[in-house]
């Protein structure tokens, strides 16, 4: 096929679509071609230019998973009013959330007084490793500040406990609706999830596979 025209070029430019992008109503086919579609035909102009932002969709890459959680705060709650469990939670959030982007993580979403965050999205399974763990560091220091900041409110230290694993794993946008969101499936999630259970049987605040500690 012959190069993009200026006018072919500026749209594609405007849009954002990658450089191997063409646009069909400007080719002239000299052979068979197959086609892909990348949406499906219902998907609105606004819908398919969010799926368009950011990494690449649908990809296995090989990333960090970090998985936090709040320890004893459900006993915590039961003694508490719903707008003090709330308030707490929220600056929780903000204080972990905070700390993981600062390291350079993605919040991938709050589970009850849990988090789970990735890293190395954008690059590979060293670098998100080296940024995971530089995110635990952050968020003990913010969570201790935390602590120090509601201590005449809640009368006891949070704690938490952190998993952290490295491998292949399926990164894209899933959900419906305004629930979508960048996520990440596959084992390397389920075996930082367990990682993170360890936590507790061992007291530990962090706890880290061998993968993730020296990444290949």
């Amino acid at each position: 096929q012959p190069e993009p025209s200026p006018e072919e070029a500026a749209v594609r430019a405007r849009s954002g679509a990658p450089p191997d992008t063409r646009l069909a109503c400007q080719l002239r086919p000299a052979a068979d071609l197959a086609v892909a579609p990348l949406l499906p035909p219902n998907t609105s102009m606004r819908e398919a230019r969010r799926r368009g932002a950011g990494p690449p969709q649908g990809q296995e890459r090989e990333i960090a998973v970090l998985f936090a959680d709040l320890r004893g705060f459900s006993l915590m709650a039961e003694n508490r009013l719903p707008y003090d469990v709330v308030f707490v939670l929220n600056r929780y959030f903000e204080a972990m959330g905070r700390a993981i982007e600062a390291a350079g993580g993605h919040v991938d979403k709050f589970i009850g007084d849990g988090v789970m965050a990735l890293f190395g999205v954008d690059g590979d399974a060293r670098d998100g490793a080296r940024r995971a763990l530089e995110a635990a560091r952050r968020m003990a220091r913010a969570l201790a500040a935390l602590t120090a900041s509601l201590s005449g409110e809640i009368g006891q230290v949070l704690r938490i406990g952190i998993g952290i694993h490295a491998g292949p794993a399926i990164v894209g946008e899933m959900g419906y609706g305004r629930t979508t969101g960048l996520t990440a499936i596959g084992d390397t999630v389920n075996v930082a999830s367990r990682i993170e259970a360890l936590c507790t049987p061992f007291c530990a605040f962090l706890c880290v596979s061998l993968i993730a500690a020296s990444p290949a």
